[in-house]
């Protein structure tokens, strides 16, 4: 178990965060960002400093509590996730699926959109957490490095398979296993979030682009190539293409990484890092190429055919944000069977045509077709066999390397 100490901050996640609210995936909400773009997806470091130890802090909830399920009484689930990621009926003010299992179980879905940020949302939640008090919330929806830290602390209950048999079935084999949560005990995927190389056509002009060596090295690009602000992405991708594991990277790996990116910015290849106004120079061609999130350029594909997007033979990253029940929540058993609930590929398929996002649930295609045959095709929504297979997931961090190698992104940013 690890220790929840408040609010220690070092300068490197301190910047971390600042990122992420000023053009990181906080910056704006998924589709009006998209939306903008058009016109016109990971926060890191974190909140609280974490050590390993025997015993959590006195006075600290020490994991998994749970209080009085009330679900049999209060047939209502108050679910918090991030702003405009779920469907929305023409209107804009009916959430579909979420009626559709009101009309079939008779439980209300108090949705709240109270998720901007992890570390803003952490922040707001870690206080009744770590007193171990109820939060008002039986599911909330956290970022892959966020549920990790919510599991280690104890502050996730864990999950009744009897109450997920959709779940348990059809989730993708490519999530099944996190090294944060094995088997899914405590966790499952809302959604996956997926980084490729998306490239502008014209902007191009006939130059290959085929791995992040090409953005990194060939001097027709000088200039013209975006990287994220995000570390785990950035980094992810470049061990990739050293030969390197995400999920088994050491100390050395991470800094021979931040050596050959900080020679492209020394001569100029890298134009900038950045969050999601990255969709805004690729539009342009202020980007040729550049490191970008499949729900992106799903959008911006549909916008522009000059946009596209490829998978380097090295493979890519992927991510997740994450269905969790926190500590002291009332209503476990309504909160897992909306979680189940939406492993039911019919209802998968109404959230993916809406939103874009990488499905986590086996089967959906055929329903997908039915309602966008485009999205049904298309692997950053469903990955084929080929494109599962090379996906990746960065490593579970210490909060001592998070530290370090925020320090050292940061100064490779200039953040």
């Amino acid at each position: 178990m690890e220790q929840y100490e408040p609010d220690r901050l070092s300068p490197a996640q301190v910047a971390a965060m600042r990122r992420s609210f000023r053009n990181g995936r906080a910056s704006l909400t998924r589709r009006s960002l998209l939306r903008a773009s058009a016109g016109g997806a990971l926060a890191l470091g974190g909140l609280g400093s974490l050590s390993a130890c025997g015993i959590p802090a006195a006075g600290k909830t020490q994991g998994g509590t749970s209080a009085t399920d009330h679900s049999a009484k209060e047939k209502v689930v108050n679910f918090s996730n991030w702003t405009e990621y779920i469907d929305v009926d023409d209107s804009g003010k009916h959430h579909p699926t979420l009626d559709a299992f009101r009309k079939r179980t008779g439980i209300t879905v108090k949705y709240t959109e109270d998720i901007n940020d992890n570390n803003e949302f952490f922040g707001k939640i870690k206080p009744q957490l770590a007193a171990g008090q109820d939060t008002g919330r039986d599911i909330i929806v956290l970022t892959d490095w966020l549920a990790a830290r919510l599991i280690r602390l104890g502050w996730a209950q864990k999950l009744d398979p009897s109450n997920l048999p959709h779940a348990y079935t059809n989730l993708s084999a490519q999530f099944r296993n996190p090294d944060w949560d094995p088997g899914r005990a405590y966790s499952y995927p809302w959604q996956g979030i997926s980084t490729v190389i998306a490239y502008n056509k014209k902007a191009l002009d006939g130059i290959e682009v085929k791995s992040v060596s090409d953005l990194l090295d060939n001097p027709k690009l000088k200039g013209r190539v975006g990287f994220l602000s995000e570390m785990r992405d950035s980094i992810g991708m470049t061990l990739l293409d050293m030969g390197k594991d995400p999920a088994k990277f050491t100390d050395d790996d991470f800094d021979a990484v931040i050596a050959r990116l900080q020679k492209a910015v020394d001569n100029g290849q890298i134009r900038r890092f950045t969050g999601n106004d990255y969709t805004s120079d690729l539009t342009k061609g202020d980007f040729a190429a550049c490191i970008a999130w499949a729900g992106d350029v799903v959008q911006l594909k549909a916008d522009s055919p000059d946009i596209d997007f490829l998978i380097p033979d090295s493979g890519y990253m992927t991510s997740t944000d994450n269905m969790l029940v926190p500590n002291k929540a009332r209503h476990k058993t309504n909160a897992e069977r909306l979680m189940d609930f939406y492993y039911e590929p019919e209802q998968a398929a109404a959230l993916a045509a809406y939103i874009n996002y990488v499905t986590p649930v086996d089967g959906v295609k055929p329903y997908l077709a039915k309602i966008d045959e485009d999205a049904a095709d298309n692997p950053l929504i469903i990955p084929d066999k080929a494109m599962a297979a090379k996906s990746h997931a960065f490593r579970s961090l210490t909060q001592k390397e998070e530290t370090a190698y925020e320090e050292k992104f940061a100064k490779l940013t200039g953040a």
